[in-house]
């Protein structure tokens, strides 16, 4: 029978809960993992994210992955598809890429994902409409490095939030919200006003220490995000 990334959570959750690993210990790597379950790694990271996602194991690039000292309650904030979310809400979804290009990953791009000099990116302008208004606007940079397929990539029908979701997972994600005013490039986009308050999320996702992507998503006045414990 094909192991699941339910059983490996399930088994690893036992085994702290019996205390055959106690708090502080060091977990096993995902490599050591995935031989002892007989197992794809990416099953076992699946398993460890969930882990860590409900506050069970704490992981650290570098450092590895331990048992907490005492378990947390983390909100959880899933990546969602773009177009599920809107049409979740009973509204028609649309789809525009504004613009493409190829281009040296920018000095503020290679410090925040740490990337190398002269590392090339893809980089699209997109939006996201809901019943015909604007829903949000996507400004996403993809590492052509870990995807060199993203080149090639016809993202003029399928949205890169779409496209990345079947075409690669993530072992860490860092998110970041914030609140702003619209200038003058996002007013076009959003159909607001310049000044108007614009709801901002920053999201930069790595596989295996790797960065993938960079992405900053703006939503105009009244968006409502929700997260569960």
């Amino acid at each position: 029978m094909k192991v699941t990334y339910r059983d490996v959570k399930t088994d690893i959750l036992s085994k702290i809960t019996k205390g055959e690993w106690g708090p502080g210990s060091l977990v096993p790597n995902e490599i050591e993992l995935a031989g002892t379950y007989g197992c794809a790694r990416a099953t076992v990271n699946r398993a460890m994210r969930e882990l860590a996602d409900d506050g069970i194991i704490e992981r650290r690039r570098k450092a590895g992955t331990r048992v907490r000292q005492s378990p947390v309650r983390q909100a959880r904030f899933d990546i969602p598809l773009v177009r599920r979310e809107i049409e979740e809400k009973g509204a028609q979804y649309r789809y525009s890429l504004v613009s493409r290009s190829v281009v040296a990953a920018p000095d503020w791009l290679r410090a925040r994902l740490k990337l190398p000099i002269g590392c090339r990116v893809v980089h699209l302008v997109c939006m996201h409409y809901a019943d015909g208004d604007p829903y949000q606007h996507e400004d996403r940079w993809i590492n052509l490095a870990v995807l060199p397929q993203a080149e090639t990539a016809d993202f003029a029908v399928t949205g890169p939030n779409e496209w990345l979701v079947a075409t690669i997972p993530f072992s860490d994600a860092e998110i970041s919200f914030s609140a702003g005013l619209v200038d003058l490039d996002l007013s076009q986009y959003l159909a607001s006003k310049i000044g108007d308050p614009v709801f901002t999320v920053e999201r930069s996702t790595w596989w295996e220490g790797q960065a993938v992507t960079y992405v900053k998503l703006s939503y105009r006045l009244g968006h409502r995000m929700t997260t569960r414990y």
